[in-house]
């Protein structure tokens, strides 16, 4: 004991800085972790509950093709066809439950979002650099996108 505190003054006040540093996160994660915490993994298991109760908002391709059911036909002959209705269109619970809502028109940020060239995506997937490709907003000019391969 006697040989620590003969250590120099700097060092010993970088130990007890470290101590109080490792000590305080011991402390401040004993209070603030949530009960439910690691239940089932690495997360907070009382989330599933939460994310349980909330209401549905995404409807399903089955829920599209009772109204919309040659778009649908049209888009799985194409290359579209992996991707939901809400994919692009965005949630359609709403629309589903009442017609009368409308649901959102496609936008030019919609192609853009996975269209755009970025070197991370496969070689195979079609890109282009949006303000090169076409300077307007609307892809829809050009494309239809329930059938990418044909021409409007």
């Amino acid at each position: 004991m006697n040989r620590f505190l003969r250590l120099p003054p700097q060092i010993l006040r970088l130990v007890l800085l470290a101590l109080g540093i490792v000590g305080s996160y011991a402390v401040a994660r004993h209070f603030l972790t949530p009960p439910s915490f690691g239940e089932y993994g690495f997360y907070r298991g009382a989330a599933l509950g939460e994310v349980a109760a909330r209401p549905a908002v995404l409807a399903g391709r089955e829920a599209c093709a009772e109204c919309h059911a040659d778009q649908v036909t049209q888009v799985a002959a194409f290359s579209h066809k992996g991707l939901s209705c809400e994919g692009c269109h965005g949630a359609g619970q709403v629309h589903a439950d009442n017609p009368d809502v409308a649901m959102e028109k496609l936008h030019y940020s919609h192609c853009v979002r996975c269209h755009e060239a970025n070197p991370a995506r496969p070689k195979w997937h079609k890109q282009v650099v949006a303000k090169d490709h076409y300077p307007g907003d609307k892809c829809t000019e050009c494309h239809v996108p329930h059938a990418p391969s044909e021409v409007p």
